[in-house]
């Protein structure tokens, strides 16, 4: 596994996100030193990981002086996917090459939202071609490795994300799935990562339909509250869209209530129509 536990503040990786903004907004550390040792160890790992493939450091840097401290991510470095959200003058590039020096001219509801929450972005993720992948390598950016093992796919196509955060560079990162794109990624990471219901977090005002709302925003991360506490954060439809879902009070409250005895239900069936092979049921059924 490579991480690096290189950067000024050493027990960064001691803390998932909604940690790091408490420490924040207790004065324990400050902001710039979180961004500067995210900066810390994408310099020394990703040029190995190729995870980053757009920065923004030194905006990073400035903005980490004013960030405010009343958002449930105050201060916590943050990196996009570069595929589905637009902050304004920050290159777009879906990861093709036709799209290079492409600048997003304003931000998009869901970066409004991602700011509001404090976290700082220092650039943007790694993706195949417009995402349409299950693995992470395209012609513009070249793959981005497994930080378990460099033989292997880290996933997709939120696989820069998941390496990103695998690799310890910070607790939580931008990610998006329509067939699997967060999910596949986390799960081969060692990582959360979920999909959220069509409707709950909006893609507008650039698109009010994406996929018939099959393609959804999320994160990756390494808690289920730090999931959690972004879906809280993101929530919420945009006037004039086709789906919409009422809001919840707070899906971070969900993750500290009383549990109770669950049912999860499976299928064997393929729906390819063909058999999975006899190592795939066993381990399902185990």
């Amino acid at each position: 596994m490579l991480r690096s536990p290189v950067g000024p503040f050493k027990e960064f990786d001691d803390y998932d996100a909604l940690g790091l903004a408490d420490l924040v907004r207790r004065r324990e550390v400050s902001a710039r030193e979180l961004v500067e040792t995210t900066i810390a160890r994408i310099d020394a790992l990703d040029g190995t990981l190729n995870a980053v493939v757009i920065r923004c450091f030194e905006q990073a840097l400035a903005a980490a002086e004013t960030v405010a401290a009343s958002g449930p991510f105050a201060g916590v470095p943050y990196l996009a996917k570069d595929l589905h959200t637009s902050w304004a003058g920050v290159p777009a590039t879906n990861s093709v090459r036709s799209f290079a020096g492409t600048i997003s001219p304003a931000d998009s509801l869901l970066t409004q939202r991602t700011k509001n929450a404090g976290f700082i972005l220092l650039g943007k993720t790694n993706t195949p071609e417009w995402g349409w992948s299950l693995t992470t390598e395209s012609p513009m950016h070249g793959p981005a490795l497994n930080p378990w093992a460099f033989d292997r796919t880290p996933g997709g196509s939120s696989g820069g994300a998941a390496v990103a955060v695998a690799a310890g560079y910070l607790p939580l990162a931008d990610a998006g799935d329509g067939a699997g794109s967060t999910r596949v990624p986390a799960a081969i990471n060692g990582l959360v990562g979920l999909k959220p219901s069509r409707g709950r977090i909006s893609p507008g005002p650039e698109a009010a339909d994406f996929w018939f709302g099959g393609g959804q925003s999320s994160c990756i991360s390494r808690t289920v509250r730090d999931t959690a506490a972004m879906l809280d954060a993101l929530q919420g439809s945009y006037p004039g869209e086709p789906y919409y879902i009422r809001e919840r009070p707070s899906f971070l409250d969900s993750t500290t209530a009383p549990h109770r005895r669950l049912r999860i239900g499976f299928s064997l069936n393929n729906p390819r129509g063909d058999t999975n092979s006899a190592a795939v049921n066993a381990a399902v059924a185990a």
